[in-house]
């Protein structure tokens, strides 16, 4: 991570913040679940690092740790680094009384925000929107969709989604402005409970990753962008762990039998 994380600005004082400190902060927070005012001593002090996670939200940096990160983690396992085929798919979460905005999911029976998000066939997160529950699937696709431009991922082929995305013409719409095509994975007729469909569990799965993050069980933010940010870094934290599993368990105490190191 250390070539993505902005230098820092010239003229002033030099910066005297350990930047490693301020990352693996913003990585407990997510982790954790804990306020801003809540983080350990052993960081720096609070203020300091939620003031570093809003200058990289404004300034593009953990999207540019997400994508470059993602084709990382992609040629690592053999692939090429930008996805040809990848899922859309939502989440309701509830939200705090703080929330500048939030809605009514009727179908879920929960007030809160939706998490949209578009992930690649090994479940890495390509773009995410937060948008109040109450916006339907197929209509809030077209904003997550928007994110996901022919300049970023020249060469997406297929997108597949369930059959909530059939509606408000959005199959109409993606074949007109887009370039690949959307894939509607139905459930069976006459099925009950849970069904494991093709091509759509993986985003289904990000989402279960993603809920071992504690600050994400709900959505604790007051803006959207602020809940955007918080995905995005639990899904930089779940790719550095696929790019250097053995430095993450050593910072743990972990060896690689899951013992913990003798006192």
């Amino acid at each position: 991570m250390e070539p993505l994380i902005p230098p820092a600005r010239p003229g002033g004082r030099p910066r005297e913040t350990d930047m490693r400190q301020v990352v693996n902060a913003i990585f407990y927070l997510t982790r954790s679940g804990c306020s801003w005012r809540m983080l350990p001593r052993d960081f720096p002090p609070w203020k300091t690092v939620y003031n570093y996670f809003e200058a990289w939200k404004l300034d593009g940096t953990w999207d540019n740790l997400v994508a470059t990160l993602r084709e990382g983690v992609r040629v690592a396992d053999g692939r090429a680094p930008k996805p040809s085929a990848a899922s859309i798919d939502s989440q309701t979460a509830k939200t705090t009384e703080v929330a500048d905005e939030c809605g009514y999911d009727a179908g879920k029976k929960i007030k809160g925000r939706k998490r949209h998000i578009v992930v690649d066939t090994m479940g890495l997160l390509l773009a995410v929107v937060i948008l109040p529950a109450d916006i339907q699937d197929g209509e809030a696709a077209r904003q997550v969709l928007a994110r996901v431009t022919a300049r970023e991922f020249p060469d997406l082929e297929i997108m597949w989604a369930d059959s909530a995305y059939e509606r408000y013409d959005l199959p109409e719409w993606i074949e007109e402005h887009r370039r690949y095509s959307l894939h509607i994975v139905s459930r069976p007729k006459g099925s009950q409970g849970f069904v494991l469909l093709p091509k759509r569990w993986v985003a289904e799965r990000t989402f279960a990753w993603l809920g071992r993050y504690r600050r994400l069980s709900k959505d604790y933010e007051r803006r959207n962008d602020s809940s955007e940010a918080m995905v995005k870094i639990a899904s930089i934290h779940l790719m550095l762990q696929r790019l250097a599993p053995c430095a993450f368990k050593q910072a743990n105490g972990y060896k690689s039998g899951g013992k913990r190191h003798a006192a």
